[in-house]
């Protein structure tokens, strides 16, 4: 009879321990609440980054070179003078092709203070990027465009 009353005073025990247990922050199911969301836009919004480069001066070569998956695009320009830096192709309309025919800038950084014109061979500037064969299906001609002139291939 004692060991069924001690078994029960100590179950009751347990119990009413679990049930102020239950607020408590020993309980290890208290550390982590639910999920909740917030978001990180800020509340003026996203700022646009602006590319204050210019276009190149002249596109020389266009070439596309197929390789196992689509292609690589590699355009040669010349800008006016040495010191020219940070070339890139650009896309225009937001990477879309306009009825076939995808729209590349060929942007590069002035140098930050007057440079020699020198050679031409010495001021050639060659970019690419590759174009996966998903990226070229719509696309049936692309152009890259300069200062004084553009360049385009077609399919």
């Amino acid at each position: 009879m004692r060991r069924s009353l001690l078994a029960a005073m100590t179950a009751l025990l347990l119990v009413s321990a679990c049930a102020k247990m239950r607020e408590s922050r020993i309980n290890p199911f208290n550390w982590f609440q639910r999920s909740t969301e917030t978001t990180l836009t800020p509340a003026a919004g996203y700022v646009t980054p602006t590319d204050d480069r210019l276009l190149v001066d002249q596109v020389l070569d266009l070439v596309v070179e197929p390789i196992p998956g689509g292609v690589i695009l590699r355009a040669t320009g010349l800008p006016p003078t040495q010191g020219f830096w940070d070339a890139e192709l650009v896309p225009e309309n937001g990477g879309k092709p306009v009825d076939g025919v995808m729209t590349y800038r060929f942007a590069v950084a002035a140098p930050p203070e007057a440079k020699p014109v020198s050679t031409q061979p010495s001021r050639e500037i060659i970019v690419a990027i590759f174009l996966s064969n998903i990226d070229l299906e719509p696309i049936r001609m692309i152009t890259v465009q300069g200062t004084r002139n553009a360049r385009s291939v077609r399919r």
